[in-house]
């Protein structure tokens, strides 16, 4: 049976390996027949890699395009599926950290993509500002695109570069960090503690197998004893699989110094 990912006007199809291109062909074209909003069937032919962590998709069939244009909680993003990681699948995990964010808190989204984090966080709660730091040039020119297309641009910030280039160079520190780091080695806290007010948050994302978990605390511990940083984790939760037995999980935990 296909896995997919519906992404607005474009659905993206993980076949079992041995599938038949006919067999894929027929699924592809039954599923727009059937979902009438969809115009547009990919399939991902490569895992997730590189630095910037974007699919490689192969067309199948309807209209030829790889840009999508998909609606979340009340906010609408558009943004190129093969050169901008998005995952529909976190629309819940930002809404549920939009719905924390405080009055005039001053906001930091790292690897903030095409600015999902940094658009529901302005356009639910009342933040004095969303700073969303990407990597990606591609990702920036539709993160800057979707703040005006949701009518939050003298709210969110859009900063392009490496966060660890970035981050020093900017004003002040933060009264909320979102770290929706991909799935790399590097967990970037050495920069984002010291970005940090004291008594403020930090939602952390992790990639462990299940019977892992405690080691991703433990990191979190360790980095901060690393940085003579005193915290306290308040809640690990999973948000969300990316394989067999092995999730993605945020922690949430706030500076006590």
């Amino acid at each position: 049976m296909a896995n997919y990912d519906i992404l607005g006007n474009i659905v993206i199809v993980k076949f079992p390996r041995k599938t038949s291109v006919k067999e894929k062909k027929r699924w592809a074209e039954k599923f727009l027949n059937e979902k009438k909003h969809v115009r547009t069937v990919l399939e991902k032919v490569d895992k997730i890699k590189g630095r910037l962590r974007i699919p490689k998709t192969k067309f199948l069939t309807g209209e030829n395009t790889k840009e999508a244009l998909y609606k979340e909680n009340g906010c609408i993003f558009r943004l190129n599926v093969d050169s901008c990681y998005f995952s529909p699948r976190l629309a819940s995990e930002r809404l549920e950290i939009a719905k924390m964010v405080k009055k005039r808190e001053r906001v930091l989204v790292m690897f903030g993509g095409v600015a999902p984090y940094a658009v529901v966080i302005a356009k639910f709660a009342r933040p004095s500002e969303v700073v969303n730091v990407e990597l990606g040039r591609e990702c920036c020119k539709y993160a800057l695109e979707n703040t005006r297309r949701n009518k939050v641009e003298n709210v969110v910030k859009i900063i392009q570069g490496d966060v660890r280039k970035k981050l020093p160079k900017l004003e002040g520190k933060f009264d909320r960090i979102v770290m929706a780091r991909p799935n790399l080695k590097d967990s970037f806290l050495d920069v984002a503690l010291k970005k940090i007010k004291k008594g403020s948050m930090i939602h952390y994302y992790g990639f462990y197998n299940i019977d892992e978990v405690n080691d991703l605390g433990e990191l979190i511990k360790n980095e901060a004893k690393k940085a003579k940083k005193k915290i306290k984790i308040l809640k690990i939760k999973k948000a969300g699989d990316i394989g067999v037995r092995k999730f993605r999980w945020r922690v949430d935990f706030i500076m006590l110094n």
